[in-house]
């Protein structure tokens, strides 16, 4: 039966719309379509997980690390800048092949404030790792363990127990982990009283102590090692505790740390890091209370008369004249009338043989000893390879000045020959002594050497004269260094 009306077949037809409102509806569907489309895409970014910190790192080719300058962790040198620290992150940017760039913080609280705002990828400037700050910020695992010791002056009773601390001040970096050990001991009950400094530094700490305003400077281990020289009239007392040192990432997710974790386990095993604890300060504990005050006294009257010329000599041998000095202090105490057993004379204790190689008349003239020290220097400096890297070229170099460039070559063929590295002069100079043994030095070129355990112990000192006037550029006891370096 064939329906009529608006009745069809399959039920009623549909109400057909006006065209008026039809051509509205399109034109609503038109406007909205952008919308629709801007809003899909919003939900599908939305949606794409953000960058990782590792992924944010690699797009930008740079690794940010902010760090304090202190010659515990980050300084400059004769080959630029240096550090314990800044080798270890060096190291890790070139593993992710990004650049490196090192920003600086005048505290612990500013640097931990740059790794929060997003300013600093990584924190790497000796940071203990303490209970407290791992509520906020993420660690590595140590790649040092360090004391925290109490300074004082020599001559005071020496405190046994931490109930002997109770009504003795004391004198702390503030946000340093030290600061945090004797919160925690507070918190225990022991009456210790402290004044924590903003934005200081070790060395103040000590100058503190040492002009008698407070009985102890708690500082960590690292920092008196490196500072003992200039404080002759401070001594280790009593340890505190010991802190573990890592690298301090903020919030977020664990990309970057755990390839730094990796990086740091792999240079704890490999022994990198107990190369770089050597090379900072391997070469400290030599310095006893006698040798730092003779130091400090020359340094004061005597080095002032010749600094112009270590310069000059410098600038035109392309040293640093601040290792020429060492070099000169080691040799004569900048003593230009010096004359030792053997003959050898003048401030830079040249030979009749080397004196007049380098066309020098009068030893004693200390100019000409001077620029004739550190034009020798350059001679044997340019015969090291040049694919030695610094620092190990110029502690080479350093080392064969004494001994003789044939006796260094020959420690470095039997560093190879033992299995070491012979562009090493950490390998190298466990190999130099053993030139006076005759079961080693007969199968070499130039035979016996005297003086192989004594370059070593020459390399060594010269080390140490040589960061102390590095440090002295800074250092607030010292001003008139500071001139002469400017």
């Amino acid at each position: 039966m064939v329906g009529s009306g608006n009745t069809g077949l399959y039920g009623p037809k549909p109400t057909e719309e006006p065209p008026a409102m039809s051509a509205l509806i399109r034109q609503i569907r038109y406007l909205l379509a952008p919308i629709a489309v801007l809003g899909l895409l919003a939900m599908m970014v939305a949606m794409r997980p953000l960058p990782s910190t590792m992924e944010r790192v690699l797009t930008r080719g740079e690794l940010i690390v902010v760090s304090r300058q202190s010659p515990t962790t980050w300084y400059k040198d004769q080959h630029g800048d240096t550090g314990l620290d800044y080798e270890l992150v060096r190291g890790f940017a070139d593993e992710l092949g990004v650049t490196l760039k090192i920003i600086s913080a005048d505290s612990i609280a500013e640097a931990y404030e740059l790794l929060d705002s997003g300013d600093a990828d990584v924190a790497a400037a000796g940071l203990a790792i303490t209970a407290q700050r791992s509520l906020d910020f993420r660690f590595s695992s140590a790649y040092q363990n360090i004391q925290d010791v109490l300074i004082q002056r020599q001559g005071e009773s020496r405190p046994n127990t931490l109930e002997d601390l109770a009504e003795r001040r004391i004198v702390v970096l503030e946000g340093s982990g030290q600061e945090e050990q004797l919160r925690q001991l507070r918190a225990k009950g022991f009456n210790v009283v402290y004044e924590s400094v903003n934005g200081s530094s070790a060395e103040r700490l000590l100058t503190l102590v040492d002009e008698g305003y407070f009985d102890f400077a708690l500082v960590d281990s690292n920092s008196w090692s490196i500072h003992r020289a200039l404080f002759p009239e401070l001594r280790r007392g009593m340890d505190v505790g010991e802190q573990s040192i890592g690298w301090a990432f903020a919030g977020g997710d664990d990309t970057l740390r755990l390839s730094a974790e990796r990086y740091l386990t792999r240079k704890k095993a490999d022994g990198t890091v107990a190369k770089l604890e050597d090379r900072f300060f391997g070469h400290l504990n030599q310095f006893n209370i006698y040798s730092a005050r003779s130091f400090l006294q020359h340094l004061d009257d005597r080095l002032p008369q010749y600094a112009d010329a270590f310069r000059e000599a410098a600038k035109e041998y392309n040293f640093d004249w601040r290792l020429l000095a060492a070099m000169g202090y080691q040799e004569s105490l900048w003593n230009a009338d010096a004359v030792s057993p053997t003959g050898v004379r003048g401030l830079m204790m040249l030979t009749n043989h080397t004196a007049s190689e380098m066309g020098v008349a009068d030893r004693t003239d200390p100019m000409a000893s001077i620029r004739a020290g550190a034009a020798y220097l350059r001679k044997i400096y340019d015969r090291i390879p040049a694919r030695i890297p610094e620092q190990d070229r110029t502690w080479l170099a350093i080392a064969a000045y004494n001994v003789g460039f044939g006796h260094m070559e020959d420690a470095r063929v039997l560093t190879q020959k033992q299995g070491g590295n012979p562009d090493s002069w950490q390998d190298v100079k466990k190999r130099l002594p053993l030139l006076r043994n005759a079961s080693f030095y007969r199968a070499t070129r130039h035979g016996y050497a005297r003086g192989g355990m004594q370059s070593v112990i020459y390399v060594r000192h010269i080390r140490r004269y040589y960061d102390l006037l590095v440090w002295a550029n800074n250092s607030e006891r010292h001003s008139q260094l500071v001139a002469l370096a400017d």
